[in-house]
């Protein structure tokens, strides 16, 4: 089976398994923006609480952030973690957002750059890797690129598709040069295997007898 009839079985597997996951929820794509960096090291239980604060004290948006107090900042997201490290990276990033579109929470302008560039962009900002740049590039800028996370590296691991020793981009690389290049397939992929992982391919004491997918789908000998 080629690799490309591999991941559509294991996307439609899971899409028929779990149905169709609603990411990024937030109201505007600063929201998404926002979140992607809250989220680092936590998890989304946390961020929440962290966006209502900023929502309820008006924070939520490009110049607010730039403008804000670094220690009012960090109170205010204190529930998701590393509030002291996240502030400064939230900081940074409304600075750049608001030097390239102002206070557009919609970052129309942002959109309409290229993808490599902004990616290029993201990724010089201190604080902001791989994982939340491309995240921000999918999710809050409508870029076609897949997210790789601990997640996705797990699962194409445990089933064969990748070796273990794979870093973020040659893994990028499989899921991409073996889909579609399309935005809304990139994201609920992405989401499905979360899901996946969250539920059945955890770290330790995997429910494998459980899980919606065949135990081995790539080759036997790349599994770990």
């Amino acid at each position: 089976m080629a690799s490309s009839e591999v991941f559509r079985l294991i996307y439609e597997t899971l899409y028929g398994f779990f149905g169709h996951q609603d990411w990024w929820p937030a109201d505007t794509p600063f929201e998404v923006l926002v979140g992607a960096v809250l989220t680092q090291n936590t998890n989304w239980n946390n961020v929440e609480k962290a966006l209502l604060n900023l929502k309820n004290q008006d924070c939520l948006t490009p110049s607010a952030l730039a403008q804000i107090e670094e220690t009012r900042l960090q109170g205010m997201i204190r529930p998701a973690g590393y509030f002291r490290q996240k502030s400064s990276r939230l900081k940074n990033i409304a600075h750049w957002v608001v030097e390239k579109c102002g206070d557009d929470r919609q970052l129309t302008e942002l959109m309409s750059h290229n993808k490599s560039t902004l990616r290029e962009e993201l990724l010089g900002l201190k604080g902001i890797g791989p994982e939340t740049a491309d995240s921000i590039l999918l999710y809050a800028l409508q870029k076609p690129v897949f997210v790789v996370d601990a997640y996705t590296a797990r699962v194409l691991g445990r089933h064969g598709l990748i070796f273990p020793e794979s870093g973020y981009e040659e893994i990028q690389m499989e899921c991409e040069s073996n889909l579609p290049e399309d935005i809304a397939l990139y994201s609920d992929f992405h989401a499905q295997i979360v899901e996946l992982g969250k539920r059945f391919c955890k770290k330790s004491q995997p429910r494998c007898d459980q899980c919606p997918l065949p135990p081995v789908i790539g080759e036997p000998e790349l599994i770990f």
